[in-house]
């Protein structure tokens, strides 16, 4: 039994670096998304838009793994709630992959298409992400419940600056109604980034039930 348990541990300690592997991609693939999105470095985009084939790589492996061990350990209670967090986690931030692929790729639009106002929000935006998919990886790892909610939390400074700037450029859209077409493709930038938190809040609400096998709604 004590060898099967060890063995389980090894087991949870590969998936857990594997986590952190994928989270740390998703998070530079954002940043990337970001420098692009400033700077117009089309070879940035270039390198996101590459990366999400990784990342939809890693999500198989990790899951491949975790299946594997819920079929042979049959882990109960606490192990395979943590388990079960593994799949939430893969899953949220492959699409968290997906969002910084469409933020590079509006980076890439608007190098050809310059908008001739601040994106000051929009970078904003991503950078609390970032940083927010950092808290939630370690807050996985640590099964820290109290970092899981403050993460949660910041979703609130995302949504805030996703209305101001949608409002932003509603208000550019009725001074250029010519900019129609790059008004609703920046609206819909800001979107991915504003829904991109909400995956990161499906996450912690994931560790929460993990560390508590409480099921909450944080930031509700």
């Amino acid at each position: 039994m004590m060898t099967t348990r060890i063995q389980f541990n090894e087991e949870m300690n590969r998936l857990h670096h594997d986590i952190l592997a994928m989270g740390t991609r998703v998070e530079e693939d954002l940043r990337k998304a970001l420098e692009a999105l400033k700077t117009g470095d089309l070879s940035l985009v270039a390198e996101v838009k590459a990366s999400d084939e990784v990342v939809n790589a890693m999500q198989v492996k990790i899951e491949d793994q975790a299946s594997k061990l819920i079929a042979t350990q049959q882990p109960v209670a606490r192990d395979l709630r943590e388990l079960v967090t593994v799949f939430k986690m893969t899953d949220n931030l492959e699409r968290i992959g997906d969002h910084a692929v469409h933020l590079a790729k509006e980076a890439k639009r608007l190098a050809k298409d310059p908008y001739p106002r601040p994106l000051d929000r929009l970078q904003k935006m991503a950078s609390i992400g970032s940083a927010m998919i950092q808290d939630v990886v370690a807050a996985y790892l640590n099964q820290d419940d109290e970092l899981a909610r403050k993460t949660a939390a910041r979703d609130d400074e995302i949504d805030s600056e996703h209305k101001a700037f949608v409002g932003e450029v509603l208000a550019y859209l009725m001074e250029n109604p010519d900019k129609a077409q790059q008004a609703t493709r920046l609206i819909a930038t800001s979107s991915f980034i504003e829904r991109l938190g909400d995956h990161v809040t499906n996450l912690c609400e994931a560790v929460v039930f993990m560390t508590s096998g409480a099921h909450v709604e944080l930031n509700d």
